[in-house]
Protein backbone atom coordinates (compact mmCIF):
# COMPACT_ATOMS: atom_id res chain seq x y z
CA UNK A 1 0.00 0.00 0.00
CA UNK A 2 1.51 3.30 -1.15
CA UNK A 3 1.07 6.05 1.42
CA UNK A 4 0.14 9.62 0.48
CA UNK A 5 3.03 10.60 2.75
CA UNK A 6 6.20 8.88 3.95
CA UNK A 7 9.31 10.62 2.61
CA UNK A 8 10.21 11.93 6.04
CA UNK A 9 10.01 8.49 7.74
CA UNK A 10 12.73 5.81 8.00
CA UNK A 11 10.47 3.05 9.30
CA UNK A 12 7.15 1.75 8.04
CA UNK A 13 4.10 2.30 10.25
CA UNK A 14 3.47 -0.37 12.85
CA UNK A 15 0.58 -2.63 11.84
CA UNK A 16 -1.25 -1.98 15.13
CA UNK A 17 -0.86 1.77 14.66
CA UNK A 18 -2.24 1.50 11.13
CA UNK A 19 -5.26 -0.43 12.34
CA UNK A 20 -5.87 1.99 15.21
CA UNK A 21 -5.71 5.12 13.06
CA UNK A 22 -7.67 3.86 10.05
CA UNK A 23 -11.05 5.49 9.47
CA UNK A 24 -11.99 3.53 6.35
CA UNK A 25 -14.75 1.54 8.01
CA UNK A 26 -16.52 4.78 8.92
CA UNK A 27 -15.85 7.01 5.97
CA UNK A 28 -16.51 4.54 3.15
CA UNK A 29 -19.90 6.16 2.84
CA UNK A 30 -18.12 9.35 1.73
CA UNK A 31 -16.68 7.58 -1.35
CA UNK A 32 -19.21 9.03 -3.79
CA UNK A 33 -18.52 12.57 -2.63
CA UNK A 34 -14.76 11.99 -2.62
CA UNK A 35 -14.95 11.00 -6.28
CA UNK A 36 -17.20 13.92 -7.24
CA UNK A 37 -14.96 16.40 -5.42
CA UNK A 38 -11.86 14.97 -7.05
CA UNK A 39 -13.41 15.13 -10.52
CA UNK A 40 -14.19 18.84 -10.08
CA UNK A 41 -10.72 19.44 -8.63
CA UNK A 42 -8.96 17.70 -11.55
CA UNK A 43 -10.98 19.65 -14.11
CA UNK A 44 -10.12 22.91 -12.35
CA UNK A 45 -6.40 22.06 -12.22
CA UNK A 46 -6.38 21.53 -15.98
CA UNK A 47 -8.36 24.68 -16.75
CA UNK A 48 -5.95 26.73 -14.61
CA UNK A 49 -2.96 25.18 -16.45
CA UNK A 50 -1.59 23.55 -13.32
CA UNK A 51 -1.67 19.99 -14.74
CA UNK A 52 -1.83 18.88 -18.41
CA UNK A 53 -5.33 18.51 -19.87
CA UNK A 54 -4.49 15.02 -21.11
CA UNK A 55 -3.63 13.89 -17.58
CA UNK A 56 -6.73 15.59 -16.19
CA UNK A 57 -8.91 13.76 -18.72
CA UNK A 58 -7.40 10.43 -17.68
CA UNK A 59 -7.94 11.27 -14.00
CA UNK A 60 -11.57 12.29 -14.60
CA UNK A 61 -12.26 9.19 -16.69
CA UNK A 62 -10.73 6.94 -14.04
CA UNK A 63 -12.64 8.64 -11.24
CA UNK A 64 -15.95 8.31 -13.13
CA UNK A 65 -15.30 4.60 -13.49
CA UNK A 66 -14.56 4.33 -9.76
CA UNK A 67 -17.67 6.40 -8.99
CA UNK A 68 -19.77 3.99 -11.01
CA UNK A 69 -18.31 1.08 -9.01
CA UNK A 70 -19.03 2.94 -5.76
CA UNK A 71 -22.65 3.56 -6.70
CA UNK A 72 -23.11 -0.10 -7.62
CA UNK A 73 -21.31 -1.19 -4.44
CA UNK A 74 -18.66 -2.98 -6.52
CA UNK A 75 -15.53 -1.11 -5.45
CA UNK A 76 -13.12 -3.31 -3.53
CA UNK A 77 -11.31 -1.30 -0.87
CA UNK A 78 -7.79 -2.07 0.29
CA UNK A 79 -8.34 -2.77 3.99
CA UNK A 80 -4.94 -1.30 4.85
CA UNK A 81 -5.93 2.11 3.48
CA UNK A 82 -5.82 4.89 6.06
CA UNK A 83 -9.04 6.49 4.91
CA UNK A 84 -11.42 6.81 1.98
CA UNK A 85 -9.20 9.41 0.29
CA UNK A 86 -6.23 7.04 0.26
CA UNK A 87 -8.42 4.16 -0.90
CA UNK A 88 -9.82 6.13 -3.84
CA UNK A 89 -6.35 7.43 -4.73
CA UNK A 90 -4.98 3.87 -4.78
CA UNK A 91 -7.89 2.65 -6.92
CA UNK A 92 -7.14 5.48 -9.35
CA UNK A 93 -3.44 4.49 -9.50
CA UNK A 94 -4.46 0.98 -10.47
CA UNK A 95 -6.69 2.28 -13.26
CA UNK A 96 -4.57 5.00 -14.88
CA UNK A 97 -1.08 4.78 -13.41
CA UNK A 98 1.28 7.80 -13.26
CA UNK A 99 -1.26 10.64 -13.95
CA UNK A 100 -3.05 9.72 -10.72
CA UNK A 101 -0.12 11.28 -8.82
CA UNK A 102 -1.18 14.73 -10.06
CA UNK A 103 -4.67 14.64 -8.53
CA UNK A 104 -3.61 15.68 -5.04
CA UNK A 105 -2.03 18.92 -6.30
CA UNK A 106 -3.26 22.01 -4.42
CA UNK A 107 -5.21 20.14 -1.78
CA UNK A 108 -4.76 18.22 1.48
CA UNK A 109 -6.82 15.53 3.11
CA UNK A 110 -7.64 18.26 5.66
CA UNK A 111 -9.75 20.24 3.19
CA UNK A 112 -10.75 17.09 1.28
CA UNK A 113 -12.49 15.44 4.24
CA UNK A 114 -14.27 18.68 5.08
CA UNK A 115 -15.51 18.87 1.49
CA UNK A 116 -16.72 15.27 1.45
CA UNK A 117 -18.50 15.60 4.78
CA UNK A 118 -20.20 18.85 3.75
CA UNK A 119 -21.40 17.29 0.50
CA UNK A 120 -22.69 14.29 2.43
CA UNK A 121 -24.48 16.51 4.96
CA UNK A 122 -26.13 18.58 2.24
CA UNK A 123 -27.54 15.47 0.62
CA UNK A 124 -28.66 13.90 3.88
CA UNK A 125 -30.30 17.10 5.11
CA UNK A 126 -32.44 17.09 1.97
CA UNK A 127 -33.29 13.41 2.46
CA UNK A 128 -34.17 13.99 6.12
CA UNK A 129 -36.34 17.02 5.36
CA UNK A 130 -38.22 14.89 2.82
CA UNK A 131 -38.72 12.18 5.47
CA UNK A 132 -40.05 14.77 7.94
CA UNK A 133 -42.48 15.98 5.26
CA UNK A 134 -43.67 12.41 4.68
CA UNK A 135 -44.34 11.95 8.39
CA UNK A 136 -46.20 15.25 8.51
CA UNK A 137 -48.39 14.14 5.57
CA UNK A 138 -49.17 10.90 7.39
CA UNK A 139 -50.13 12.83 10.53
CA UNK A 140 -52.30 15.24 8.56
CA UNK A 141 -54.11 12.36 6.87
CA UNK A 142 -54.81 10.87 10.31
CA UNK A 143 -56.01 14.28 11.56
CA UNK A 144 -58.39 14.73 8.61
CA UNK A 145 -59.74 11.19 9.01
CA UNK A 146 -60.52 11.93 12.69
CA UNK A 147 -61.44 15.59 12.33
CA UNK A 148 -64.49 15.32 14.61
CA UNK A 149 -62.93 13.12 17.32
CA UNK A 150 -62.70 14.87 20.70
CA UNK A 151 -60.34 13.60 23.40
CA UNK A 152 -59.44 14.77 26.90
CA UNK A 153 -56.43 17.06 26.75
CA UNK A 154 -53.90 16.74 29.56
CA UNK A 155 -51.67 18.98 31.60
CA UNK A 156 -49.53 17.24 34.23
CA UNK A 157 -51.12 14.04 32.82
CA UNK A 158 -54.36 15.15 34.50
CA UNK A 159 -57.61 15.79 32.67
CA UNK A 160 -57.58 19.42 31.56
CA UNK A 161 -60.00 20.34 28.76
CA UNK A 162 -61.52 18.61 25.74
CA UNK A 163 -59.61 19.10 22.49
CA UNK A 164 -59.98 17.80 18.98
CA UNK A 165 -57.59 14.91 18.38
CA UNK A 166 -56.74 16.65 15.10
CA UNK A 167 -55.69 19.70 17.12
CA UNK A 168 -53.20 17.54 19.02
CA UNK A 169 -51.89 16.12 15.74
CA UNK A 170 -51.40 19.64 14.43
CA UNK A 171 -49.33 20.46 17.51
CA UNK A 172 -46.95 17.70 16.41
CA UNK A 173 -46.96 19.16 12.90
CA UNK A 174 -45.78 22.47 14.35
CA UNK A 175 -42.82 20.64 15.90
CA UNK A 176 -42.00 19.04 12.56
CA UNK A 177 -42.24 22.40 10.77
CA UNK A 178 -39.64 23.84 13.13
CA UNK A 179 -37.47 20.76 12.58
CA UNK A 180 -37.54 21.31 8.82
CA UNK A 181 -36.77 25.00 9.26
CA UNK A 182 -33.80 24.19 11.49
CA UNK A 183 -32.38 21.67 9.03
CA UNK A 184 -32.84 24.06 6.11
CA UNK A 185 -31.18 26.86 8.06
CA UNK A 186 -28.34 24.53 9.07
CA UNK A 187 -27.80 23.67 5.41
CA UNK A 188 -26.91 27.32 4.72
CA UNK A 189 -23.85 26.93 6.94
CA UNK A 190 -23.02 23.49 5.56
CA UNK A 191 -23.13 24.90 2.03
CA UNK A 192 -19.58 26.33 2.10
CA UNK A 193 -16.88 24.93 -0.20
CA UNK A 194 -13.56 24.38 1.67
CA UNK A 195 -11.43 22.70 -1.03
CA UNK A 196 -8.34 24.71 -1.90
CA UNK A 197 -7.68 25.64 1.71
CA UNK A 198 -5.15 22.78 1.62
CA UNK A 199 -3.54 21.78 4.90
CA UNK A 200 -3.78 25.13 6.69
CA UNK A 201 -2.66 28.16 4.66
CA UNK A 202 -4.01 27.80 1.15
CA UNK A 203 -1.66 27.36 -1.80
CA UNK A 204 0.81 29.35 -3.92
CA UNK A 205 -0.65 27.69 -7.05
CA UNK A 206 -3.13 29.77 -9.08
CA UNK A 207 -6.24 27.70 -8.49
CA UNK A 208 -9.86 28.74 -9.11
CA UNK A 209 -11.86 27.82 -6.02
CA UNK A 210 -15.03 29.47 -7.28
CA UNK A 211 -15.00 27.19 -10.31
CA UNK A 212 -14.86 24.10 -8.07
CA UNK A 213 -17.69 25.47 -5.93
CA UNK A 214 -19.84 26.02 -9.01
CA UNK A 215 -19.16 22.52 -10.33
CA UNK A 216 -20.10 20.96 -6.99
CA UNK A 217 -23.18 23.10 -6.37
CA UNK A 218 -21.90 25.13 -3.42
CA UNK A 219 -23.30 28.63 -2.94
CA UNK A 220 -20.25 29.97 -1.03
CA UNK A 221 -16.50 29.45 -0.77
CA UNK A 222 -14.77 29.44 2.62
CA UNK A 223 -13.00 32.73 3.31
CA UNK A 224 -10.33 31.58 5.78
CA UNK A 225 -8.18 28.52 5.16
CA UNK A 226 -7.47 27.84 8.85
CA UNK A 227 -11.14 27.92 9.75
CA UNK A 228 -12.08 25.83 6.71
CA UNK A 229 -9.98 22.83 7.74
CA UNK A 230 -10.70 23.03 11.47
CA UNK A 231 -14.43 23.83 11.48
CA UNK A 232 -16.83 21.13 12.57
CA UNK A 233 -19.59 23.49 13.72
CA UNK A 234 -21.68 22.36 10.79
CA UNK A 235 -21.58 18.75 12.01
CA UNK A 236 -22.47 19.74 15.56
CA UNK A 237 -25.32 21.91 14.33
CA UNK A 238 -26.63 19.13 12.09
CA UNK A 239 -26.58 16.62 14.94
CA UNK A 240 -28.28 19.18 17.21
CA UNK A 241 -31.09 19.63 14.67
CA UNK A 242 -31.39 15.85 14.39
CA UNK A 243 -31.43 15.55 18.19
CA UNK A 244 -34.42 17.89 18.35
CA UNK A 245 -36.23 15.74 15.79
CA UNK A 246 -35.48 12.70 17.93
CA UNK A 247 -36.77 14.52 21.02
CA UNK A 248 -40.01 15.42 19.24
CA UNK A 249 -40.48 11.86 18.01
CA UNK A 250 -39.87 10.65 21.57
CA UNK A 251 -42.58 12.96 22.95
CA UNK A 252 -45.03 11.90 20.27
CA UNK A 253 -44.25 8.26 21.00
CA UNK A 254 -44.80 8.78 24.73
CA UNK A 255 -48.21 10.36 24.11
CA UNK A 256 -49.37 7.41 22.06
CA UNK A 257 -47.88 4.87 24.45
CA UNK A 258 -50.07 6.48 27.13
CA UNK A 259 -53.16 6.68 24.90
CA UNK A 260 -52.66 3.02 23.93
CA UNK A 261 -52.28 1.82 27.53
CA UNK A 262 -55.22 -0.13 29.07
CA UNK A 263 -55.85 2.75 31.50
CA UNK A 264 -56.85 4.93 28.54
CA UNK A 265 -57.29 2.65 25.54
CA UNK A 266 -58.12 5.54 23.23
CA UNK A 267 -56.16 4.17 20.28
CA UNK A 268 -55.39 0.75 18.89
CA UNK A 269 -52.11 0.09 17.14
CA UNK A 270 -52.05 -2.23 14.13
CA UNK A 271 -50.78 -5.75 14.94
CA UNK A 272 -47.92 -5.47 12.46
CA UNK A 273 -46.53 -2.53 14.44
CA UNK A 274 -46.47 -4.40 17.78
CA UNK A 275 -44.76 -7.37 19.40
CA UNK A 276 -45.86 -9.84 22.07
CA UNK A 277 -44.46 -11.38 25.23
CA UNK A 278 -42.60 -14.69 25.34
CA UNK A 279 -44.30 -15.45 28.67
CA UNK A 280 -47.60 -13.54 28.81
CA UNK A 281 -49.86 -14.58 25.91
CA UNK A 282 -52.21 -11.60 26.23
CA UNK A 283 -49.56 -8.92 25.68
CA UNK A 284 -49.51 -6.56 22.69
CA UNK A 285 -46.61 -4.22 23.22
CA UNK A 286 -45.99 -0.87 21.45
CA UNK A 287 -42.30 -1.69 20.95
CA UNK A 288 -41.91 0.56 17.93
CA UNK A 289 -42.90 3.61 19.96
CA UNK A 290 -40.70 2.57 22.86
CA UNK A 291 -37.69 2.14 20.60
CA UNK A 292 -38.23 5.50 18.92
CA UNK A 293 -38.44 7.01 22.40
CA UNK A 294 -35.26 5.20 23.45
CA UNK A 295 -33.25 6.09 20.35
CA UNK A 296 -33.40 9.77 21.29
CA UNK A 297 -30.67 8.93 23.82
CA UNK A 298 -28.42 7.82 20.98
CA UNK A 299 -28.81 11.22 19.34
CA UNK A 300 -27.99 13.07 22.55
CA UNK A 301 -24.92 10.88 22.94
CA UNK A 302 -23.79 11.68 19.39
CA UNK A 303 -24.15 15.40 20.04
CA UNK A 304 -22.21 15.28 23.30
CA UNK A 305 -19.56 13.08 21.70
CA UNK A 306 -18.66 15.59 18.98
CA UNK A 307 -18.95 18.57 21.31
CA UNK A 308 -16.52 16.87 23.69
CA UNK A 309 -14.08 15.97 20.91
CA UNK A 310 -13.99 19.56 19.68
CA UNK A 311 -14.00 21.48 22.95
CA UNK A 312 -10.23 21.57 23.59
CA UNK A 313 -8.74 21.41 20.09
CA UNK A 314 -6.25 24.09 19.01
CA UNK A 315 -6.24 25.33 15.42
CA UNK A 316 -6.16 23.82 12.94
CA UNK A 317 -6.62 20.16 12.03
CA UNK A 318 -6.10 17.49 14.69
CA UNK A 319 -6.59 13.75 14.25
CA UNK A 320 -9.21 13.80 17.02
CA UNK A 321 -11.55 15.23 14.39
CA UNK A 322 -11.62 11.85 12.69
CA UNK A 323 -14.04 10.86 15.48
CA UNK A 324 -16.75 13.22 14.21
CA UNK A 325 -18.11 11.02 11.44
CA UNK A 326 -19.23 7.99 13.44
CA UNK A 327 -21.65 10.04 15.59
CA UNK A 328 -22.82 12.00 12.54
CA UNK A 329 -23.57 8.89 10.52
CA UNK A 330 -25.33 7.17 13.42
CA UNK A 331 -27.42 10.27 14.11
CA UNK A 332 -28.57 10.52 10.49
CA UNK A 333 -29.31 6.81 10.19
CA UNK A 334 -31.25 6.71 13.45
CA UNK A 335 -33.41 9.73 12.69
CA UNK A 336 -34.23 8.58 9.17
CA UNK A 337 -35.28 5.12 10.37
CA UNK A 338 -37.35 6.62 13.20
CA UNK A 339 -39.11 9.02 10.83
CA UNK A 340 -39.88 6.16 8.44
CA UNK A 341 -41.38 3.91 11.10
CA UNK A 342 -43.45 6.73 12.58
CA UNK A 343 -44.87 7.57 9.15
CA UNK A 344 -45.98 3.95 8.85
CA UNK A 345 -47.37 3.98 12.40
CA UNK A 346 -49.92 6.73 11.69
CA UNK A 347 -51.18 5.17 8.46
CA UNK A 348 -53.07 2.34 10.17
CA UNK A 349 -53.69 3.83 13.62
CA UNK A 350 -57.27 3.36 14.86
CA UNK A 351 -59.31 5.34 17.40
CA UNK A 352 -61.66 3.73 19.94
CA UNK A 353 -64.51 6.23 20.04
CA UNK A 354 -66.50 4.32 22.66
CA UNK A 355 -63.69 4.53 25.20
CA UNK A 356 -63.23 8.20 24.39
CA UNK A 357 -66.91 8.82 25.16
CA UNK A 358 -66.45 7.25 28.60
CA UNK A 359 -63.53 9.55 29.45
CA UNK A 360 -65.43 12.60 28.27
CA UNK A 361 -68.10 11.92 30.90
CA UNK A 362 -65.76 13.50 33.46
CA UNK A 363 -67.57 16.83 33.75
CA UNK A 364 -64.64 18.51 35.49
CA UNK A 365 -63.26 18.79 31.95
CA UNK A 366 -65.74 21.66 31.50
CA UNK A 367 -64.75 23.61 34.62
CA UNK A 368 -62.84 26.18 32.57
CA UNK A 369 -65.89 26.71 30.36
CA UNK A 370 -67.95 27.41 33.49
CA UNK A 371 -65.35 29.87 34.71
CA UNK A 372 -65.26 31.76 31.40
CA UNK A 373 -69.07 31.71 31.36
CA UNK A 374 -69.03 33.67 34.63
CA UNK A 375 -66.35 36.02 33.26
CA UNK A 376 -68.63 36.80 30.31
CA UNK A 377 -71.28 37.77 32.87
CA UNK A 378 -68.93 40.33 34.39
CA UNK A 379 -67.46 38.26 37.22
CA UNK A 380 -63.77 38.89 37.91
CA UNK A 381 -61.58 35.98 36.84
CA UNK A 382 -60.29 35.28 40.37
CA UNK A 383 -63.82 35.17 41.78
CA UNK A 384 -65.03 32.99 38.90
CA UNK A 385 -62.08 30.63 39.38
CA UNK A 386 -62.79 30.30 43.11
CA UNK A 387 -66.51 29.75 42.54
CA UNK A 388 -66.03 26.92 40.04
CA UNK A 389 -63.28 25.42 42.20
CA UNK A 390 -65.81 25.21 45.07
CA UNK A 391 -68.32 23.53 42.76
CA UNK A 392 -65.74 20.91 41.79
CA UNK A 393 -64.79 20.36 45.44
CA UNK A 394 -68.47 19.95 46.38
CA UNK A 395 -68.96 17.38 43.60
CA UNK A 396 -65.88 15.43 44.63
CA UNK A 397 -66.98 15.37 48.30
CA UNK A 398 -70.48 14.20 47.42
CA UNK A 399 -69.53 11.96 44.48
CA UNK A 400 -71.69 13.92 42.07
CA UNK A 401 -71.36 15.05 38.49
CA UNK A 402 -71.75 18.78 37.98
CA UNK A 403 -74.96 18.10 36.00
CA UNK A 404 -76.44 16.48 39.14
CA UNK A 405 -76.00 19.61 41.27
CA UNK A 406 -79.29 21.59 41.49
CA UNK A 407 -79.24 25.13 40.14
CA UNK A 408 -80.01 26.65 43.54
CA UNK A 409 -76.93 24.88 44.94
CA UNK A 410 -74.79 26.17 42.05
CA UNK A 411 -76.09 29.68 42.72
CA UNK A 412 -74.94 29.34 46.32
CA UNK A 413 -71.39 29.27 44.93
CA UNK A 414 -72.04 32.19 42.58
CA UNK A 415 -75.30 34.02 41.96
CA UNK A 416 -74.47 34.55 38.28
CA UNK A 417 -75.01 30.87 37.47
CA UNK A 418 -78.23 30.19 35.58
CA UNK A 419 -79.75 27.14 33.88
CA UNK A 420 -77.72 27.71 30.70
CA UNK A 421 -74.60 26.64 32.57
CA UNK A 422 -75.65 22.99 32.15
CA UNK A 423 -75.39 23.41 28.36
CA UNK A 424 -71.64 23.83 28.82
CA UNK A 425 -71.23 20.23 30.00
CA UNK A 426 -70.79 18.96 26.46
CA UNK A 427 -67.56 18.08 24.64
CA UNK A 428 -68.64 19.42 21.25
CA UNK A 429 -69.80 22.72 22.74
CA UNK A 430 -66.64 23.04 24.82
CA UNK A 431 -64.39 22.48 21.83
CA UNK A 432 -66.22 24.88 19.55
CA UNK A 433 -66.20 27.65 22.15
CA UNK A 434 -62.37 27.74 21.78
CA UNK A 435 -62.53 29.74 18.58
CA UNK A 436 -59.60 32.07 19.26
CA UNK A 437 -56.86 32.04 16.63
CA UNK A 438 -54.95 28.75 17.00
CA UNK A 439 -57.65 27.29 19.25
CA UNK A 440 -59.21 23.84 19.16
CA UNK A 441 -62.58 24.71 17.60
CA UNK A 442 -63.49 22.81 14.46
CA UNK A 443 -63.31 26.03 12.47
CA UNK A 444 -59.81 26.85 13.73
CA UNK A 445 -58.54 23.29 13.29
CA UNK A 446 -59.78 23.16 9.70
CA UNK A 447 -57.91 26.41 9.09
CA UNK A 448 -54.77 24.93 10.65
CA UNK A 449 -55.03 21.81 8.47
CA UNK A 450 -55.39 24.00 5.39
CA UNK A 451 -52.31 26.02 6.38
CA UNK A 452 -50.34 22.87 7.18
Amino acid sequence: MVKMWGGRFKKKPHSLMEKFTSSLDHDKRLAEFDCLGSIAHAEMLAKCGIIPRKDSSMIVSGLKSILNDVRQDKLKYNKSAEDIHTAIQEALYKKIGRPAAMLHTARSRNDQVSLDTRMYCKKEIDVTVAAVKDLKKSMLAFAKKNINVIVPGFTHLQNAQPVLLAHQMLAYCQMLDRDMERLSDCKKRVDVMPLGSCAISGTALAIDRNLVAKKLGFSKVSSNSMDAVSDRDFIIEAIFALSLIAMHLSRISEDFIILNSPAFGLIEIEDEMCTGSSMMPQKKNPDVLELVRGKSGELYGALMSVLTVMKGLPLTYNRDMQEDKGPLFRAIDTVKSSLGIMELFFKDLRVDKKKIEVLLRDETLYATDMMEYLVKKGVALKEAHDSVGKVVRYCASNKLNISEVPLNKLRSFNSKFDKRVYDLLCAERSVNLKDSLGGTSLKQVRRQILNA
